[in-house]
């Protein structure tokens, strides 16, 4: 049977947001749910699309007639280091939402840092009436945000709206209207500026292990903040555990605020869980909203077949 106006999805998300989506989704396709137990041995031969996240890696082997891959999230890492891909576009997803949710996690947690929440919070909790001094302001802190595709632009915006004194890094570097950009060769002169670094890289090759005791011993000491601070919403597997326990035992970061892990979920046994100057959140920094997961999907399908270049293809060279 040939699915020639098939949509596959295959999508390890919380099902009942899957599913009740779903429903308005992709009207006059046919759509095929491989979370339901009822199409586990579907033929899918024909079906041009496919909308995953971490999906079963017999997937690509099935659906062997795909036009277009779309990523559930803005990391298309989980697709192209788990699998082998047929030489199609893979296509990030790139929401508002999304990108509205990561800038608010990102100036809640420098702002956290900033305004000494954590201490406070010790303090109520053990009825201790202390003012902490002294009290910097944003504009005496440096926000060093590496990665400055959408994630990064908009954070770096909504940083300076703020107040904080914002400084980008990229690969390749960019032009950003009123901020200083580095790129490669600048990583030095980029972390020696930094008094709060913000993390919201991909995961390739190069950034594998990134975030790691050479790097934290480059970022500015004696700063606004006294010790640097290290934020990480990007992927896990870009920063070196072990080594942010130490600096941060060790008094080389002052604080880190960690939304992702090496291993996710996150064991119970680290010891990041009892480090009081660690915030940890479980991947939440920018959840996915499948509706308009699904409307951007349309979007792009919709722009296929009218003969329009796909918007946000990843480059498989630079793996985003």
């Amino acid at each position: 049977m040939h699915h020639r106006n098939a949509v596959v999805i295959d999508l390890k998300f919380a099902r009942s947001g899957v599913v009740e989506a779903l429903k308005g989704a992709f009207p006059g396709r046919e759509v095929i749910d491989m979370g339901d137990p009822a199409n586990a041995g579907r033929d899918l031969s024909g079906v041009p699309y496919a909308v995953v996240w971490k999906p079963d890696p017999a997937l690509f082997e099935r659906a062997r007639d795909l036009k277009a891959i779309f990523s559930g999230g803005a990391g298309v890492d989980h697709i192209l280091s788990a699998y082998e891909l047929p030489d199609l576009p893979v296509v990030r997803f790139v929401d508002r939402s999304l990108t509205d949710r990561m800038s608010e996690w990102v100036v809640l947690q420098c702002l956290t840092h900033l305004r000494a929440a954590l201490p406070y919070a010790r303090q109520q909790r053990d009825r201790v009436w202390h003012e902490i001094s002294p009290q910097p302001e944003a504009r005496d802190v440096t926000v060093g945000v590496m990665g400055l595709g959408v994630l990064g632009q908009d954070a770096v915006r909504k940083l300076k709206v703020m107040g904080f004194d914002v400084i980008g890094w990229s690969r390749r570097q960019k032009q950003i209207d009123g901020v200083e950009t580095f790129d490669a060769a600048g990583l030095g002169a980029f972390l020696a500026r930094t008094d709060i670094l913000v993390g919201l890289l991909p995961l390739t090759s190069d950034t594998r292990g990134l975030y790691d005791a050479s790097l934290f011993a480059m970022l500015r000491e004696g700063g606004a903040l006294g010790k640097p601070v290290f934020i990480n919403a990007g992927r896990g597997g870009s920063q070196v555990e072990a080594d942010i326990v130490t600096a941060l035992e060790k008094g080389v970061l002052g604080a880190a605020s960690l939304d992702v892990f090496e291993k996710e979920p996150l064991s119970p046994e680290s010891p990041l869980w009892d480090l009081a100057n660690v915030v940890i959140t479980p991947h939440a920094a920018a959840a996915s909203d499948v509706g308009a997961l699904f409307r951007h999907v349309e979007r792009q399908i919709d722009r296929f077949e009218k003969g329009e270049p796909l918007e946000y293809v990843v480059d498989r060279s630079s793996g985003y």
